[in-house]
C-alpha cells in the first residue's frame, strides 16, 4: 500500500483523471456542493436512460469502474467541459455509485478531501434501507466530514441533501452495527426494485464495499470478492460475522489509518488487483 492510501485530497486508482482531462474541469464551481451538483448533468440511471431512448448497447457503461474511462465515454458523446449541461441522452449511463465516485474524483482533482461511501439510504422507502452511495467531503472549518447525496441534490427526498443527517444515510458498517445490536431488522435492508436481495448479507456486502471505498477502491455495487459471494449464498458463519464486526467498527470509528489499511489487507477483504486495473 502506498503512503497516500488515506490522503483523500489525492486520487486513487479509480478516481485518477488523465492529463488531457483536466481541461474539462474549466468552469467548475469552487465549492464542494457545487461540484457535486455538476455531476447530476453527467450521469443518467439505466431506467431514465431507457426512457430517454438511449441505445441498449450503451447500458454497458454502468460497468465501467475508472472515472477516467467514464469521462472518456462521456466526452465521446459531448466534448464540452464538464460544467456544461448535457441532454439526458448525452450523459454516461451509471448508478448512484457513479454519481458519488465521479464527484469524488472531481473534488480530489481540485485538492478537496473527499470519499465515496457505500451503504443505505433510509429516506427513499419508509421503513427500509435501500442500497445507495453518497459523497463525503472534509469541511475543515467545522472539523467534520459532510455527507452529500450527489445523485439527489434538489430532488426533495430530504430537507438538506447537501448535508445529510445521520439518520438519512447509513454506511454499510453503520447498518451492520445496528443489526448486530438488534436495533434494526436486517431484512429491511437491500436493493430497491428486487425481492431477493435483502437481509444481513446485503449489509455485510456494503460494509466490505465501504471499507474498500475508504481505501480509495470505489467498486461497483455488484462487485464481489473475498467471501462476499459465499455470504450472499448463506455459506458463511460466525467467523465471518466477527470479521464484518471488525470492518464495521473500524469504518465507523474514525480515521485510524494503520487500523483501516491493516484490516483492508486481510485476504478476504482486499480487492483483487484485476478488478482495479
Amino acid at each position: 500500500m502506498t503512503d497516500d492510501m488515506l490522503d483523500y485530497s489525492r486520487p486513487g486508482p479509480l478516481t485518477r483523471l488523465t492529463a488531457d482531462q483536466f481541461r474539462l474541469l474549466a468552469g467548475l464551481p469552487d465549492d464542494p456542493v457545487g461540484i457535486c451538483s455538476v455531476v447530476q448533468n453527467l450521469v443518467i440511471q439505466p431506467a431514465d436512460a431507457a426512457a430517454a431512448g438511449v441505445s441498449e448497447e450503451r447500458f454497458a457503461e454502468k460497468n465501467i469502474r475508472p472515472v477516467s474511462e467514464l469521462i472518456a465515454a462521456l466526452t465521446t458523446l459531448d466534448p464540452a467541459p464538464l460544467c456544461q449541461t448535457r441532454a439526458p441522452g448525452r450523459r454516461v449511463v451509471g448508478t448512484c455509485r457513479h454519481f458519488a465516485t465521479i464527484a469524488c474524483a472531481l473534488l480530489r482533482a481540485k485538492g478537496i478531501p473527499s470519499r465515496a461511501r457505500c451503504g443505505f439510504g433510509t429516506c427513499f422507502v419508509e421503513g427500509r434501507g435501500v442500497d445507495h452511495w453518497i459523497t463525503e467531503y472534509w469541511r475543515a472549518d467545522a472539523g467534520r466530514w459532510v455527507r452529500v447525496d450527489t445523485e439527489h441534490l434538489g430532488h426533495g427526498y430530504v430537507h438538506r441533501p447537501e448535508d445529510l443527517a445521520p439518520s438519512e444515510f447509513l454506511t454499510g458498517g453503520e447498518a451492520w452495527m445496528r443489526y448486530r445490536k438488534g436495533l434494526v431488522n436486517p431484512h429491511m435492508f437491500g436493493v430497491g426494485g428486487v425481492d431477493y436481495a435483502w437481509g444481513p448479507a446485503e449489509i455485510s456486502g456494503n460494509a466490505v464495499r465501504d471499507l474498500a471505498a475508504l481505501c480509495k477502491r470505489e467498486m461497483l455495487p455488484w462487485d464481489e470478492w473475498g467471501l462476499m459471494t459465499e455470504a450472499y449464498e448463506g455459506k458463511t458463519g460466525h467467523d465471518y460475522d466477527l470479521l464484518i464486526d471488525a470492518v464495521a467498527e473500524t469504518c465507523v470509528g474514525g480515521d485510524a489509518a494503520a487500523t483501516l489499511t491493516g484490516l483492508y489487507a486481510h485476504e478476504n477483504l482486499t480487492v483483487p488487483q484485476h478488478m482495479i486495473s
